[in-house]
């Protein structure tokens, strides 16, 4: 228990650390003024495939059921692929809930009404390990960014020791491949520092949002677990997907910790053998993007203040078949008892 409260801690302390904007890096001895978030809705992302692994399309919100803890919940906003976000009939916060206020689809961080479309930060890995084959990553990551559609913005981040945010969120995909062509190979890699940062960008926005990490190598100088990683993307709502090649797949570890990662936040890893094989990830990722559905609801009463277990099923028999992939649960964090200045980051953030 002392063990898991150290962590959370340490966890709580590189949320409150900010992104150097510009180019400018980020590291774990960084000081700032904390993030402020307020708890609204839990917001899922759900893949729906068949047994072939096909997409399926065209479900309603009543095709879907949600529980919390076993608890039924009721789908607030409901969402397709690009389509906008919709309201689903009149509901409230729950009472135990700081925010009882009808449920509106929400807004999007720049103040307007939210778009269609999702937050995609690209997580470059430009350490020591990107030496070889550093060009064809670099091709790899520009053609993803150029097929991108549907996409409400797009950033590039990059890591070795530290994060460089090097072209921030912006639907100027010209902006972002221009800072995909600046980067340069170098130091140790810090994977996990660098991801939990990322995570922390991205938690106060709204609808779908993911992060995409190609990783070249394990991480050799990260000072938080990846478990807290994951577990945070999964209480913020942030899909991982994780993109590694030969050289970090020949660590069983990391292959271990990608795989888990990714499929704890309902993302997917790949491990590429070569150029060609990085591409085909990317691809999928985004056709993947392409066809998730957002769901989102505010808890019913629930005296559970620590991990929430979330399921989604799908109702009637004729779609019994079809699979779903989604995040399993989110925590509640009560950080202004640990951290003064940070309010609780429950699941689906938006900051106030």
């Amino acid at each position: 228990m002392a063990k898991r409260v150290l962590h959370l801690l340490c966890l709580l302390s590189l949320l409150s650390l900010p992104l150097s904007p510009g180019g400018g890096s980020a590291t774990a001895q960084d000081q700032s003024s904390p993030i402020h978030v307020n708890v609204v809705l839990v917001q899922l992302s759900v893949a729906v495939t068949d047994r072939k692994g096909n997409y399926v399309s065209g479900l309603h919100p009543e095709d879907f059921t949600i529980l919390e803890d076993n608890i039924p919940e009721k789908t607030a906003t409901f969402e397709e692929g690009s389509e906008p976000a919709r309201a689903v009939g009149k509901f409230t916060a729950s009472d135990d809930s700081p925010f009882n206020k009808a449920v509106q689809p929400p807004d999007d961080q720049s103040g307007g009404s939210r778009v269609a479309g999702a937050n995609i930060f690209v997580l470059f890995d430009t350490s020591n390990y990107m030496y070889q084959g550093f060009v064809f990553a670099q091709d790899a990551i520009a053609d993803f960014i150029r097929s991108l559609e549907g996409v409400n913005r797009v950033a590039l981040y990059s890591y070795s020791r530290n994060l460089s945010r090097v072209a921030v969120l912006t639907p100027d995909r010209s902006e972002v491949l221009r800072a995909v062509r600046s980067t340069v190979a170098g130091d140790d890699a810090a994977l996990y520092n660098s991801l939990l940062l990322t995570v922390k960008d991205a938690a106060p926005m709204t609808g779908r949002k993911a992060i995409v990490v190609f990783s070249n190598g394990p991480d050799n100088a990260s000072l938080v677990p990846p478990e807290d990683v994951a577990e945070l993307a999964q209480s913020t709502g942030t899909i991982i997907y994780m993109i590694s090649t030969r050289q970090a797949q020949s660590e069983p570890i990391s292959t271990a910790v990608f795989e888990r990662m990714s499929k704890a936040t309902g993302g997917k890893a790949y491990f590429s053998k070569n150029w060609k094989d990085e591409k085909d990830a990317f691809a999928s990722i985004r056709d993947d993007l392409a066809h998730l559905y957002a769901l989102s609801y505010y808890p019913q009463p629930n005296p559970n203040r620590g991990w929430r277990t979330i399921t989604v099923k799908l109702v009637g028999k004729n779609l019994q078949q079809y699979r779903i992939r989604t995040r399993t649960g989110y925590r509640l964090i009560q950080t202004q008892a640990l951290v003064g200045g940070l309010s609780s980051p429950e699941s689906g953030l938006v900051s106030r």
